[in-house]
């Protein structure tokens, strides 16, 4: 299959994948946004958080705070996530923590799902 293609379909699902989480962790602090909202808040994090990753990095690199970069990249995750929600700061931390865990465990157990099963 064509990277390009291959790397389309990943971020796609990554993307799916996210906003579900994204979505359950929401409804469970008792924010009333629908599915699409958490669709936005996956696509938009995922483009900021790459965006200041990006610039920041190569700067970062240089010094050797590539982690600033990382810091930076979820700053700015966490502004889409509280702008896109109408929330606080500390509230959107809290919810970008949950999210952060339960998107870290199921990337552990993805990887393995995807070969044994459909995907």
């Amino acid at each position: 299959m064509d990277p390009i293609i291959e790397a389309a379909i990943l971020f796609v699902i990554s993307l799916f994948i996210s906003a579900i989480i994204i979505y359950v962790v929401i409804k469970i602090f008792g924010e009333t946004e629908g599915f699409g909202t958490a669709l936005l808040a996956s696509f938009v994090g995922a483009i900021i958080y790459t965006g200041l990753y990006y610039v920041f990095g190569n700067i970062a690199d240089l010094a050797g705070l590539k982690w600033v970069a990382s810091l930076l990249g979820g700053v700015g995750w966490l502004l889409a996530l509280r702008f896109l929600y109408k929330i606080g700061w500390l509230k959107a931390l809290g919810l970008a923590i949950i999210i952060w865990i339960i998107s870290a465990i199921v990337g552990f157990f993805l990887p393995s799902l995807a070969t044994t099963g459909p995907l």
